[in-house]
């Protein structure tokens, strides 16, 4: 009986890193943006433009972590 449980919670934790993975995946993604196409691209884009997907970038990578916050933990009653 316990171990349905945990396992229940080691499912949801999977799948909690899966989605905060996808959402800093697209924080780095917008970083590296920033960063890689002032460099390529040689029209002139405002500087502003860089430090506003840069920080776009940082807030997807920010959220990333407050979506771990969701991991649980299995109480020490659970335990055997």
């Amino acid at each position: 009986m316990v171990r349905r449980v945990r396992d229940e919670i080691v499912i949801e934790n999977e799948r909690v890193k899966l989605a905060a993975g996808f959402v800093n995946a697209i924080g780095i993604g917008l970083i590296g943006f920033a960063i890689l196409r002032p460099l390529v691209d040689f029209t002139l884009l405002s500087p502003l433009t860089a430090v506003l997907w840069g920080a776009l970038g940082l807030v997807w990578h920010g959220a990333s972590h407050y979506i771990l916050g969701y991991m649980r933990k299995e109480a020490l009653d659970d335990v055997h």
